[in-house]
Formats: structure tokens, C-alpha cells, sequence
């Protein structure tokens, strides 16, 4: 099995455009699962936590670039950003597996990159 998504030129985290949607949909539907649902196959599994992980890294480089950008007066948003980026690089060090925990818990961590980089978006503007 693949450790991980083949990007040589690293354009999964360049800053390129993404479609959310699809990806939001595809969390949506994989934390809907449970334990008596139908299983799938191992390689499906192992399919969808590449697609979840290439995601991943996508959005933790944006939310990256996001915090390099911050005003120095915004100290707790970027203290935040901080820890769900440790989060997201210790559990994306970890070798996707073709299980539904392992695929969930991706899905769990491209939900937590977006709920931080949301609100580094609305965010209200420091004082000068």
C-alpha cells in the first residue's frame, strides 16, 4: 500500500485553488458510517484515506499560509492554528491503513483543519 499521495512537484500544497464540496460531502458521508454498516473491501478503504490524507495536507499547508499572514496582535488565533496543526502532522505521519477507523479518523482530521481555517476566516480584525 501507498505511505502516502505520489506529488513530486508538491502541487497538492502549493497554493492551489480547491473544491471544498466534494471533500466536505466525502466527510459528511464517511463519520455517517458505523459499525454495522456494509464494510468495503480493504483497498477501498485504503482508496478513500489517500484521497482524505492528499486533502489533509492541502488544507494544513493553507491554514499554514493563513497563520504566516497573521497580525502579530492575533497571538491566540495562531496558538490555535498551532495545535491543530500538530495534530494533523502527528496523525498524517502515521500510515493510512484500509480500515473504517482509519479512514474516519482522517475524516475527523480534514473536518478539524477546515473548523480552524473557518474560523481564522471570520475572524474579526486586530486592533491597531
Amino acid at each position: 500500500m501507498n505511505q502516502g499521495v505520489y506529488d513530486p512537484q508538491g502541487l497538492i500544497e502549493a497554493n492551489q485553488p480547491y473544491d471544498r464540496e466534494p471533500y466536505a460531502s466525502l466527510v459528511k458521508a464517511v463519520l455517517a458510517w458505523t459499525s454495522t454498516d456494509d464494510a468495503l473491501e480493504p483497498r477501498d478503504y485504503e482508496q478513500i484515506a489517500l484521497v482524505l490524507t492528499g486533502h489533509a495536507r492541502a488544507v494544513a499547508a493553507d491554514l499554514r499560509r493563513r497563520c504566516a499572514g497573521l497580525p502579530k496582535a492575533s497571538d491566540k488565533q495562531r496558538a490555535l492554528a498551532d495545535v491543530v496543526l500538530a495534530e494533523a502532522d502527528r496523525r498524517l505521519s502515521t500510515p493510512a491503513r484500509g480500515t473504517m477507523r482509519c479512514v474516519q479518523n482522517r475524516a475527523r482530521l480534514v473536518r478539524a483543519l477546515y473548523e480552524r481555517l473557518d474560523r481564522l476566516r471570520v475572524a474579526p480584525p486586530s486592533p491597531s
